[in-house]
């Protein structure tokens, strides 16, 4: 009979290949492992990166008087679901980026970049539209500066006919 312990070898470009690492088993409840299992799944990690994150941020958070230091450094979680289809695009792209540049390009920096683009994309015609608007109430104060003013009723002028109101307006 099994011992309720599971142990994983990675396998990376078709060969395995143990990492420097020390194998860590523990018993634990079966509600707590079926949490874990599906924590796990949502991160899209193994169990060994999973486990490996949470006593990583455990002993951080320890060392940081119970804040994790993520909390020190201001950092929010955004956090969203996406269809298979578009997961599968992405890790695609991901393991093509990650040829291309040699190293690992993770999903969190994809989306950062993603994200950073679109917002100075949108702060640059921000920028833009916010300098035409300034520029066109510079002009409509020029113009309003330089437009005589109307009087309410204009002294008639010795010899002119004319109607004045209808020659300015």
């Amino acid at each position: 009979m099994l011992s309720g312990y599971t142990c994983v070898t990675i396998k990376e470009g078709g060969q395995y290949r143990m990492a420097e690492t020390k194998n860590l088993c523990a018993q634990i409840d079966l509600a707590l492992h079926t949490k874990v299992c599906e924590e796990r799944e949502k991160a899209g990690q193994t169990t060994s990166q999973y486990i490996t994150q949470l006593l990583m941020e455990y002993y951080e958070m320890k060392e940081n008087g119970g804040k994790s230091s993520m909390e020190n450094k201001g950092n929010r979680t955004m956090a969203f679901q996406i269809s298979e289809e578009l997961f599968q695009r992405i890790k695609r792209y991901l393991e093509r980026e990650s040829k291309h540049l040699g190293r690992k390009y993770t999903q969190r920096e994809f989306v950062l970049d993603l994200i950073t683009e679109a917002l100075d994309a949108a702060e640059a015609v921000g920028e833009a539209s916010g300098t035409r608007q300034e520029e066109g109430e510079a002009l409509e104060s020029t113009l309003a500066e330089n437009t005589p003013v109307e009087a309410e009723s204009e002294p008639e002028k010795p010899g002119y006919d004319a109607d004045w109101s209808t020659a300015i307006g």
